[in-house]
């Protein structure tokens, strides 16, 4: 096994990340998407290899993975396993061997992940939302919305699939996802750590911007799944972000106010969010925080649908980055 670390401007945690696959015994090439901070110094400095991403076409994550593999192939051609690790993570030291010997056991399974967990869960309530949402239980994932970038992947199953394809700014570990299964492969979380992420987030606006990408990626979803992934999720969205704000305003005046009583459906929705995640085993005050930001997450993602809209129409993607 060997690892493709992708980055761009993650400063110190860029440092963090390559030295805990160096020290997971892995070799390892960096891909850079137009980092300014000197993030590609640094992983020279480490001996790493790097690869600089060309700015003349949109720069994506997915991309970064994709050369950053055709890279490890090309210096390393007898590797059988590629692990993918973001800027802003650092590996746990026992998972590339525990998911080697996952892979050696279910010859059909293309992916293996595992547990990540948040660095710094309690500075801030958006990290804390961060923390709540790489939580998802062990054994055969049906749930590709749980599958995230950090993974160990089968290459010839990846390569089989193309990689990631390069107009997902956004949502492209879920469409992989979808469309290995469909091939016949399958996705396994085991019971073990895998990773620690830094998400870094401080702010209301790089949750929102998190957010809209977010919308983005549903909406690339549907577009390229259909029903079969993704139609409840945005209509859902457009209900509860776009039509049901409409509607109360277009007979705000007709109504002579009353229609302002629709306000009360946001909480019925919310009510029924705080249950689920409490009958999940979530802490009251953690049910309550992923309530309030899933629905404040409504009108995020209308922004990202309508974003991709005008992406699709001029023909071009590119990434949304919110640190």
């Amino acid at each position: 096994m060997a690892a493709v670390v992708i980055g761009r401007n993650e400063g110190a945690r860029l440092t963090a990340a390559l030295r805990s696959v160096q020290g997971a015994g892995l070799r390892v090439v960096y891909a850079d998407s137009g980092s300014s901070d000197g993030s590609p110094e640094t992983a020279t400095k480490l001996d790493v290899p790097v690869i600089n991403l060309d700015p003349k076409t949109p720069f994506s994550a997915g991309r970064g993975r994709n050369e950053g593999l055709e890279e490890a192939v090309r210096r390393w051609p007898e590797i059988a396993y590629i692990l993918f690790l973001d800027g802003d993570c650092t590996l746990d030291p026992e998972f590339p061997s525990v998911a080697e010997s996952t892979f050696q056991a279910h010859p059909e399974c293309a992916i293996v992940t595992g547990h990540l967990s948040e660095r710094f869960p309690d500075r801030s309530i958006y990290n804390r939302l961060c923390s709540i949402e790489w939580r998802s239980p062990p054994g055969v994932m049906t749930n590709m919305n749980s599958l995230g970038g950090i993974m160990a992947a089968r290459i010839s199953a990846f390569q089989s699939m193309g990689g990631f394809n390069l107009n997902a700014i956004a949502g492209e570990e879920p469409d992989l996802g979808f469309r290995l299964i469909a091939a016949g492969h399958s996705i396994i979380k085991i019971d073990a750590p895998m990773a620690t992420h830094d998400a870094d987030i401080m702010r209301f606006g790089q949750w929102w911007k998190r957010a809209v990408r977010g919308g983005h990626a549903l909406a690339y979803r549907y577009s390229q799944h259909g029903r079969s992934e993704g139609q409840r999720e945005l209509i859902s969205d457009l209900f509860w972000g776009v039509a049901l704000p409409i509607l109360i305003l277009v007979l705000l005046w007709p109504t002579r106010g009353l229609s302002s009583f629709l306000l009360g459906g946001y909480l019925v929705f919310g009510w029924r969010v705080y249950r689920r995640y409490r009958s999940n085993s979530f802490s009251s005050a953690d049910a309550a925080l992923v309530t309030r930001f899933i629905i404040y997450g409504k009108f995020a993602h209308v922004v990202g649908i309508a974003t991709f809209c005008l992406n699709w129409f001029r023909g071009e993607f590119r990434i949304i980055e919110y640190k």
